[in-house]
């Protein structure tokens, strides 16, 4: 198997009833601002330009989708826990999503992205807390792993299993080796 697949950007949308008809299986991302799902999305892509990245918190504010070989849709969502917006676009946002992660029959399972550099967030276990609520199916990626020194990798993989049990991967960006077994989850789900 390659280690990356043939993606195209296909629509936003900003709520549930503007979301595409696809008969596909998809994964939306839930991730902090800047955890890393715009890197993922390219680096399963291997197009460093097909989702749009950047420095800046909070640019995400629309659900973007992305199909991949017409095998699964990846739906990229916009952050949690930092936006430069009003009060109510934030109370907006959160009924949009909520509406479509909990309606949108095509979910096969959330992907939770934890920024591998850092201690789990609270907003991190909120999320997952809320997950776990509706009782959604998840898994976990480890991104930025290529920063964490080799020796304390399987240490923060073992931190995020113990915190939030179930499967977790380590990804990087950078290094596509941890591509093949991402696409196999996706693709066996």
């Amino acid at each position: 198997m390659k280690t990356f697949m043939q993606a195209k950007f296909v629509v936003s949308a900003e709520k549930l009833s503007q979301c595409p008809d696809f008969q596909l299986c998809e994964y939306p991302l839930l991730g902090r601002s800047n955890v890393g799902k715009s890197s993922f999305i390219n680096a399963l892509a291997n197009n460093k330009k097909l989702a749009k990245t950047s420095n800046t918190p909070g640019k995400t504010r629309l659900i973007n989708f992305f199909n991949f070989s017409d095998k699964f849709v990846i739906a990229d969502l916009p952050g949690y826990g930092y936006a430069k917006v009003s009060k109510e676009a934030q109370n907006r946002w959160q009924k949009y999503l909520e509406e479509y992660l909990l309606k949108r029959t095509q979910i096969k399972s959330l992907v939770q992205l934890i920024d591998g550099r850092h201690e789990i967030q609270k907003n991190d276990f909120q999320m997952r807390e809320w997950v776990e609520a509706y009782n959604l199916p998840i898994f976990t990626v480890v991104t930025k792993i290529d920063y964490v020194p080799k020796p304390k990798i399987q240490s923060v993989i073992k931190k995020v299993e113990k915190e939030f049990g179930g499967e977790v991967y380590p990804f990087s960006s950078v290094n596509t080796r941890y591509n093949e077994v991402i696409l196999n989850k996706l693709l066996d789900i």
